[in-house]
């Protein structure tokens, strides 16, 4: 076996983990979490991670990657007025969802005709936020922030996938060094906590349908699309079902939806993994094996994140979407004839609008579907 493919692997992981945990802390603590909770998620994310991974890879013999949904980490990052009991029922809600999608043709259909533009548009008003918050850590602690964004810009130059991930070593580093954190958590191996779900038409509509929709538009169809670049035949349905079953089965956790990868997926799916793609599933074990690491340690993960500076953090989930949001906006705005309805969809989820308890992911789509609709209606 090349040793390319077990590199592979662990790079795809540690970007994967390392770049967007910041996320899952700023849900988490959206929704009030207690750390032992925050911890739980984590640690059943990784499981249903590292399961769904062997498990697809070997049944299909692709290198089909899993990932938690990073659209759907600045989703519920974003809202308000959520518990976490909420969210836990929001999570089974759309795992149940993702299911029928992938057991349902017809279903798999209709989402796939919701125009690209309109669902773009939506999810760069969510993470546009948290760009913008990035940019409000500077003059918090300048003299921390200011280098760590010009390392940003300047490490993409060379390698985009782990400029994150340096942002936030150097970043914990310095924090360590100059005082702004106390000391390091003591190591401790993760525990998994049960959370009872609590349903409401609120948290469906604001939570559970745009996560699904995000999850489905940004993450799915993305990671279907990095298959088959790479000259792999990848049937949809079982491959969606089965993200959605391991979700509904780490959701009672506390553990936001997982699906299918694009980015760490492009790391393993690649020449440079193996030059014979029939031999580039055997990445899906070792990506796998990283994250039951991760699992195993996943408490004391979360601890030494919750001690770095909350500039820190805010910063690193900033620079995070970045890129999505860049590619959010291309897409949003590529196509002339619905830019005006992607904007729509744009600026009311930017807005932060709650309406009949409902966040405004939700009602983002329905307005840009609305502006399509009757400019197509007119044009008929």
């Amino acid at each position: 076996m090349r040793s390319s493919i077990p590199a592979s692997a662990f790079v795809a992981a540690i970007v994967g983990f390392g770049g967007t945990l910041a996320l899952i802390i700023a849900a988490a603590n959206a929704l009030g979490a207690t750390p032992g909770q925050t911890a739980s998620w984590v640690t059943a994310m990784c499981l249903a991670i590292a399961f769904e991974t062997a498990w697809l890879s070997w049944r299909s013999r692709m290198p089909v990657i899993a990932a938690w949904s990073t659209p759907g980490a600045a989703l519920v990052a974003a809202s308000s007025g959520f518990s976490m009991n909420e969210a836990v029922g929001a999570f089974i809600v759309t795992a149940a969802l993702l299911v029928a999608t992938g057991l349902f043709k017809p279903l798999m259909r209709l989402i796939s005709k919701i125009p690209a533009s309109v669902a773009s548009g939506m999810l760069a008003g969510i993470v546009v936020t948290f760009a913008t918050g990035a940019v409000m850590t500077v003059p918090v602690d300048p003299w921390l922030i200011l280098p760590l964004v010009a390392m940003f810009f300047v490490m993409r130059l060379f390698n985009p996938a782990l400029s994150v991930l340096a942002v936030l070593v150097a970043g914990g580093v310095i924090a360590f060094l100059t005082g702004r954190v106390g000391g390091l958590p003591a190591l401790e191996f993760s525990v998994l906590t049960l959370i009872e779900p609590s349903f409401s038409m609120a948290a469906v509509m604001g939570l559970a349908v745009p996560l699904y929709l995000v999850t489905m538009a940004s993450q799915n169809l993305s990671g279907l699309a990095v298959l088959k670049a790479a000259g792999y035949e990848p049937v949809p349905g079982p491959l969606i079902s089965v993200t959605g079953l391991f979700s509904l089965a780490s959701a009672p956790f506390g553990a936001l939806t997982t699906n299918l990868a694009a980015i760490s997926a492009a790391i393993c799916t690649g020449p440079d993994t193996h030059p014979d793609p029939a031999q580039r599933w055997l990445t899906g074990p070792f990506y796998a094996l990283t994250y039951l690491i991760f699992a195993v340690f996943g408490a004391s993960l979360v601890a030494i994140f919750i001690v770095l500076p909350p500039s820190l953090i805010v910063l690193v989930a900033g620079l995070a979407l970045m890129a999505p949001l860049a590619n959010a906006l291309s897409i949003a705005l590529g196509d002339e004839r619905e830019r005006m309805a992607a904007t729509t969809a744009f600026a009311v989820t930017a807005s932060g609008l709650t309406l009949f308890g409902i966040g405004s992911a939700f009602w983002g789509l329905v307005a840009g579907m609305i502006v399509i609709g009757v400019e197509r209606l007119k044009k008929s």
